[in-house]
């Protein structure tokens, strides 16, 4: 008899050893653009932060006062805009993450 593995449910899925508790995502900021649309080569200390970023692990969710849990409204590997300056910069294991509360994620970018 073959077994099939389940996927993984957004409560397990986890990365570099970082599992998000509660109600928050962790999420890694996509690139900011080196040139503009000018051909001009923006340094490092030029650049704004980018607010759009990908999910790499979710929490649990959210519990209310009566003991109901929410879900995440977000799945690892989505884009989504967040505010600007929301969220726990973290570093860990060489990369920067940015650890957020559901409530600062503004929109889900969809292709």
């Amino acid at each position: 008899m073959v077994q099939t593995q389940q996927a993984p449910t957004r409560s397990h899925v986890q990365h570099a050893k970082v599992q998000p508790l509660g109600n928050r995502v962790l999420v890694r900021r996509l690139a900011a653009e080196e040139k503009l649309k000018g051909g001009i080569i923006l340094p490092d200390t030029a650049k704004k932060k980018q607010e759009q970023a990908k999910v790499v692990a979710v929490g649990p969710g959210k519990k209310d006062k009566s003991g109901v849990v929410h879900p995440s409204p977000v799945t690892v590997g989505d884009t989504i805009l967040m505010e600007k300056y929301s969220g726990q910069e973290v570093n860990f294991e060489g990369e920067e993450f940015v650890i957020l509360r559901f409530e600062d994620i503004i929109a889900l970018v969809t292709e």
